[in-house]
């Protein structure tokens, strides 16, 4: 291995000081540099106000994008302490947004009893990353305030007025050589505020958007909580029950759970630990899933519902159709990872079971009715498992009886590499000739698909298998459905959907990606299915080379281009593109799948809630709220079909 010639002594150790480890590595800290990471500053303000209404001290929090993506954020709890520390000989007000790991959330006697944001680091990470930091903080009959510039005091904390209130105001504005863009999404940021709101009952959290031309304002106050949050989730649901069933028990370890039955068929369990949503679930929902499983099967048995003979209902029947969040308070909590998505403290388990086991058992002995439709519909799913089940089986039988494991139309490539693999999904016998073409054999695979196909937000699993719009698509991705799916044994590192530009495409689109988000999940939250981008127009000209514009504003942009080299509109001739089968291969292959020039969307789940939400709306059964969705964004349509 060749040497790389340098001197390697004690000079060449760097020491990042204060806060500069954090402008060095951002991603250790806030996940990304992206939209992504620039959302988490605003979180991590707003997280540490919420420990404050969690305390018991706050009851109202106001967040403001101003003008220019300035973050105001403004609460009424105790107020940033403001007298000197002990340690650090400066402000404890100024220690927490310039030192790490520094703040009133560590040991037995700390200033919260509970809480969330990075433990500490979230002020001081934001002031890090920022261009600058103003803070004002009223407590102490006093107003105090001090600023930063990139994590470093420019002005200390002082005295600038009086006042009889309490609460911290902070006002910062991202660093632009930091992140990738600084514009901030309402959509994103109320959706958040909104489920902190569902978490901390009786809060409430204002988030206003003072940006020219994008003026919104939302406020968010739920005196139900749980119960809120449930029926929030199911509002586009068929309810197989009135009322959410609400658990609550009180003590070391405050719980509290509610969870619905409706006539969907997927499961719905949210579950947060001091309000952080622990995406990945943990000992909490371990505890709640078992003991729900032993709580309707030991009903059933007591009650015949179930017979001994019949076995037991398996978690995934008794889970069908359950909208549920779960939400602990815990006061040293163990999180699997920086990002804590997953909660390690193995006393919880036994403590939720518990709880459920007391408070569900008592529901269903004083609801017998509810009990009853809940597991009739528990004891259908079963039924339809195994249907499932026998149907899996047979198209495995069959495929090994062809002596193949892989759809007839799928044109494989010859590359083994997965990661350098991909899948084009294809609308259409014609287009999928034009790709099998027009396509790189080498790492590019084609699988045409014809006609509508399931909509599986409409039907169980044993409707799945067999299917013969849905079965090449399981067959070619390769990894199975549902609870069988494994990510690892995915063939193709990239699940390209791509169909026509019009409402059919659209339509067909929806179709799959519902698929995945129902069946094949992970491949959504790995990053793995994309949506190609066709081109909606050819400009052509003779003696001119073709050129494709993807949107409305390249085609103008194509336009004054084209005006500025002295050809005028009218001697242009404009193609719109409204099926893939319109291309020839070698067009097909320039502007959509050629690795140089196409543009691809990846899919991405940042919002479970907000994702099911949209699936349910747009997919599910009841009419009422697709229409009003309908309504609400039908201003915003562009090209419906022409």
């Amino acid at each position: 291995m060749e040497k790389f010639e340098h001197s390697y002594n004690a000079e060449q150790i760097q020491v990042l000081e204060g806060l500069e480890a954090v402008r060095k590595r951002p991603g250790m800290y806030i996940g990304s540099v992206s939209v992504r990471g620039l959302h988490h500053l605003v979180y991590e303000i707003v997280d540490n106000s919420v420990d404050e209404a969690l305390a018991g001290y706050c009851t109202e929090i106001n967040v403001t994008i101003e003008e220019g993506n300035i973050i105001k954020v403004v609460d009424n709890g105790r107020g940033i302490p403001v007298d000197i520390h002990p340690k650090t000989h400066i402000s404890a007000a100024e220690t927490v947004y310039t030192v790490l790991h520094a703040g009133g959330k560590f040991g037995g006697d700390s200033g919260y009893k509970v809480s969330g944001g990075l433990h500490g680091v979230g002020s001081s990470v934001v002031n890090a990353l920022s261009k600058w930091t103003e803070v004002t903080i009223q407590r102490d009959g006093g107003i105090f305030q001090m600023k930063f510039e990139r994590g470093k005091t420019v002005e200390s904390l002082k005295k600038i007025g009086e006042s009889n209130k309490t609460g911290t105001t902070v006002r910062f504005l991202a660093d632009d050589t930091i992140f990738e863009t600084l514009e901030y999404e309402f959509d994103v940021l109320e959706n958040r505020f909104r489920e902190m709101a569902f978490l901390t009952k009786g809060l409430k959290i204002t988030i206003e958007d003072k940006r020219e031309g994008k003026e919104k304002k939302s406020e968010f106050c739920f005196e139900g909580g749980l119960i809120s949050f449930v029926e929030y989730l199911n509002k586009n649901k068929e309810a197989l029950h009135q009322k959410p069933i609400y658990i609550e028990k009180k003590g070391e370890f405050p719980i509290e759970i509610a969870l619905q039955y409706t006539t969907a068929y997927s499961e719905n369990i949210y579950s947060f630990v001091n309000n952080i949503n622990t995406i990945e679930g943990g000992t909490h929902l371990e505890g709640f899933k078992r003991s729900l499983t032993k709580v309707f099967n030991d009903y059933a048995k007591s009650h015949n519902i179930l017979k001994e003979k019949d076995g037991n209902l398996l978690g995934d029947d008794i889970r069908e159709g359950i909208t549920a969040v779960i939400s602990v308070k815990v006061k040293e909590p163990q999180f699997e990872g920086q990002t804590k998505t997953k909660l390690g403290n193995s006393e919880v388990t036994g403590i939720v079971q518990t709880a459920v086991n007391d408070s569900l058992s008592n529901f269903l002995e004083e609801n017998p009715q509810v009990a009853k439709a809940i597991l009739e519909k528990c004891i259908s799913a079963s039924r339809a498992r195994e249907a499932a089940r026998k149907a899996r089986e047979l198209v495995r039988r069959k495929n090994a009886l062809e002596n193949t494991t892989l759809p007839g139309k799928l044109a494989d490539c010859s590359s083994n590499n997965r990661d350098e693999c991909e899948v084009y999904i294809v609308e259409g016998d014609s287009a999928g000739g034009s790709a099998k073409q027009g396509r790189d054999r080498r790492f590019q695979a084609i699988l045409p698909l014809w006609g509508k196909m399931l909509n599986v937000e409409k039907a169980r699993a044993d409707k799945i298998y067999g299917n013969d719009k849905l079965n090449p698509v399981i067959l070619a991705v390769g990894a199975g459905i549902g609870n069988d799916f494994d990510i690892t044994k995915i063939r193709y590192g990239k699940v390209i959907i791509m169909a026509d530009a019009d409402v059919d495409g659209s339509h067909i689109r929806t179709l799959l990606l519902t698929f995945f988000f129902r069946y094949m999940r992970p491949l959504i939250e790995n990053g793995n299915v994309y949506l190609a981008q066709p081109p909606l127009y050819k400009l052509s000209k003779k003696g001119m080379e073709d050129k494709y514009c993807y949107t409305d504003d390249d085609l103008n942009k194509a336009y004054k281009e084209l005006e500025e080299k002295g050809i005028a509109r009218e001697q242009i001739s404009i193609q719109r593109y409204k099926g893939l089968g319109e291309m020839n291969p070698e067009q097909l292959w320039e502007t959509t799948m050629n690795p140089e020039n196409r543009i691809l969307i990846q899919v991405t789940m940042d919002d479970a809630i907000k994702a099911d939400e949209i699936f349910t709306t747009l997919m599910g059964d009841e009419v009422e709220p697709r229409r009003d969705f309908i309504i609400k964004n039908s201003k915003f349509v562009r090209n419906l079909d022409i």
